[in-house]
């Protein structure tokens, strides 16, 4: 039988435990990679069709567990893989979908009670319409540190709050 007698580690030892400490301080310093689209995730997204399949994952073997029956919902993109989206819409419904039923066009969902679309950005501006919750508007423009956006709601066109809405961040522009 052959006895085994403990050696240290010599140079090359050394040096392959500082390459390794040094890939490791490096993908610790590399910024997460973008997502696979290019695009930021999070991000608000529209449906492009009337019918929208929600899957349990990201692929068709997936079961459909959920169907959105309205073009222009805006819907929240939490992930990615592949072509597939993972989405979220205002009440917390998540699934996949392809991301061929998504859509670049920014809508929001009038949130809360009826509210006022106004003439002018401002709280004593004039009442254009008035819209029920739920109801979908193409967003227009929303400038970044501005509590108003503009939409286009059945043909009218005026301001509400971002906090009237749902299908835009705090502070983001859109132009």
């Amino acid at each position: 039988m052959r006895a085994w007698k403990f050696r240290p580690p010599g140079k090359p030892w050394r040096a392959a435990l500082l390459i390794l400490l040094a890939a490791a301080a490096i993908r610790e310093s590399t910024p997460p990679a973008a997502a696979e689209s290019g695009f930021p995730v999070p991000r608000f997204v529209s449906l492009r069709a009337e019918t929208v399949n929600l899957r349990t994952g990201p692929g068709v073997r997936y079961p459909v567990d959920w169907v959105f029956r309205r073009r222009g919902l805006p819907v929240e993109v939490v992930a990615e893989f592949e072509t597939w989206r993972k989405v979220q819409d205002r009440e917390g419904v998540e699934g996949w979908v392809h991301q061929s039923m998504l859509s670049g066009r920014r809508f929001a969902v009038v949130a809360g009670e009826v509210r006022g679309l106004r003439e002018d950005p401002e709280e004593t501006a004039g009442i254009t319409a008035r819209v029920e919750p739920g109801v979908i508007g193409r967003i227009l423009r929303c400038t970044a540190g501005q509590p108003w956006c503009r939409l286009s709601i059945a043909g009218h066109k005026g301001w509400l709050r971002r906090d009237e809405i749902w299908g835009v961040y705090p502070d983001e522009a859109i132009e």
